[in-house]
């Protein structure tokens, strides 16, 4: 395809340089007199970018400017992003991209992305045709209903998969090219929005049912069809939904729900971590969560899986797990669980009190997926820290308002005892003379890296086992000097180094278990690097 030139080439964000165009280029490009003549490079146009967020306050301010940074100059855009990933994430993503969301009518400045309505269903074909990269390999789609723990918003949360993303080319250097964000529009249910004129979604309540099911249906089958090496990522689908829709392709297509599934690999890369620091084997952790519905299920199944690998029969693994939501404990007298709830519910007595039942259970670890603010009180984690020498809190709820606990609560309720790792960052805590380093059970060291390794390979499925292995892979990165720091993850600033070993232990399993597209390298990680993006001017 031909280059294009002037006001145009400036104009298309994958090919804009900007003010680094070489003067061989503004001759040949048609770019002389578009820019200053002074001609700079990346390194001097970074430090603009820098000194211009140090303009802002509000984090939400530094996602608007970042976002038409992403529009005007995707290399730079990028290479700013790479250059401090716990200083730049925070803001493309969580937690700041919940808000974006939720003002998104108000802020919106290029549409960016497929917007696919319920009313366009029998033409999806023809408007997946309209994306201008014909070899498209990761979709990120959500229908916005359950967007972090903020509820439905509609078509406004496309700002989910455009952040997921980022993220997979930021953090794992999956092209940007092979990327495409999707929301599927069929209503909402918030009033606001129904009653907003710049939301720009339908102006009806949610389709439910068959006719839900339909659309889903006749978008999985369009989009193989259009892009036949795809692979599916759902996004803050509702729980019901969620799960449902997981079930009925995850063996048929390539696709995963990083809310039940990569959210499960890194809670449970946390707890083979925290096996090692405390010296005992996985085996001996008994976990207690606090929500019951897509993340916990996909968490606690992931862990049963874990158990049954470490040696556990089934029936074994299931007795380690207890669940508790907002009626009660699981337990098998309840007539109101849901058909997958039912596997978790054991024989006991029944109790309606969280702080009661961590008594009762006698757990090593809790987990938080209720997106309920506060719910780990401080009985909570006072009789967390009677049953446990060190009690092992995971408030995993996002955005920040929506945790369990904070860090800060959870050391100074357990004198300093507790090992605790969260879903949202936290900033170090100082308790009686020691600092505590929090940890962040964060997907981004899963999904960029999966999606690295699914487009190395091009991997015809995403299997269990791939997840499991990306666990142990993640927890295998933790040193001893990280433990005696009480971290249990890796740090977000070494991510890139990160997933390409957790993409070459995943790569492995994909060839190992005949899935793979390719064949089989002799160097691995070599083709896994050989394929990754560099934010570069070429």
């Amino acid at each position: 395809m031909e280059k294009r030139k002037g006001y145009s080439l400036l104009r298309d964000s994958r090919t804009n340089k900007g003010t680094a165009f070489s003067k061989a280029e503004r001759e040949e490009y048609g770019l002389e007199g578009l820019l200053p003549d002074n001609i700079e490079t990346l390194e001097t146009q970074m430090l603009r970018v820098n000194e211009q967020l140090g303009n802002f306050d509000e984090p939400i301010d530094k996602y608007v400017y970042l976002m038409s940074l992403y529009d005007t100059n995707e290399t730079l855009f990028f290479r700013t992003v790479i250059g401090k990933p716990s200083v730049y994430l925070p803001l493309v993503y969580t937690p700041t991209v919940g808000e974006a969301c939720q003002r998104l009518g108000h802020i919106a400045r290029r549409p960016r992305g497929l917007f696919i309505s319920i009313n366009q269903k029998d033409r999806i074909k023809e408007i997946l045709k309209n994306w201008p990269y014909d070899n498209v390999r990761f979709t990120v789609v959500t229908d916005g209903e359950r967007i972090l723990g903020l509820g439905d918003l509609g078509i406004s949360g496309i700002g989910i998969p455009i952040g997921k993303l980022v993220l997979y080319t930021s953090c794992a250097g999956v092209p940007p090219e092979y990327t495409l964000p999707i929301v599927l529009d069929v209503g909402t249910n918030n009033e606001a929005f129904l009653k907003d004129p710049l939301y720009s979604g339908l102006k009806q309540k949610r389709v439910t049912g068959k006719e839900y099911d339909d659309f889903i249906d006749a978008f999985v089958v369009a989009i193989n069809e259009v892009f036949p090496k795809i692979c599916i990522q759902w996004e803050d689908f509702a729980g019901v939904n969620a799960i449902r829709i997981l079930d009925r392709y995850r063996y048929k297509i390539s696709t995963f729900n990083d809310d039940v599934q990569g959210t499960a690999a890194i809670a449970t890369a946390g707890f083979i971590a925290i096996s090692r620091l405390m010296k005992k084997t996985f085996r001996e952790q008994r976990f207690l969560f606090l929500g019951a519905g897509a993340a916990a299920f996909g968490i606690a199944n992931m862990l049963v899986q874990k158990f049954k690998k470490d040696g556990l029969s089934e029936e074994e693994a299931l007795k380690r797990i207890w669940m508790f939501d907002v009626n009660g404990l699981l337990v098998k007298s309840r007539t109101d669980l849901a058909e997958h709830q039912k596997s978790f519910a054991h024989e006991s007595v029944f109790v309606s009190d969280f702080a009661e039942a961590v008594l009762e259970i006698k757990p090593t670890a809790i987990i938080g997926v209720s997106t309920v603010g506060g719910a780990f009180n401080q009985q909570v984690i006072e009789n967390m820290s009677l049953v446990n020498e060190q009690p092992v809190i995971f408030p995993y709820s996002n955005p920040t308002s929506h945790s369990e606990c904070t860090a800060e609560e959870a050391y100074v309720w357990s004198k300093g005892k507790a090992i605790f790792a969260s879903g949202s960052p936290f900033a170090p805590v100082t308790y009686e003379g020691k600092t505590f380093t929090p940890g962040q059970g964060n997907n981004v060291f899963i999904f960029p890296a999966m999606g690295l390794a699914i487009f190395a390979t091009e991997a015809k499925r995403i299997t269990d086992e791939m997840l499991i292995v990306a666990a142990e892979a993640v927890a295998a990165q933790i040193s001893d000097e990280d433990f005696e720091k009480g971290l249990i993850y890796p740090h977000v600033d070494n991510i890139l180094e990160v997933s390409v070993n957790v993409a070459e232990k995943i790569a492995e399993e994909i060839f190992n278990s005949g899935v793979a597209g390719v064949d089989k390298p002799k160097d691995i990680r070599a083709f896994i690097k050989s394929k990754m993006y560099e934010p570069d001017y070429k």
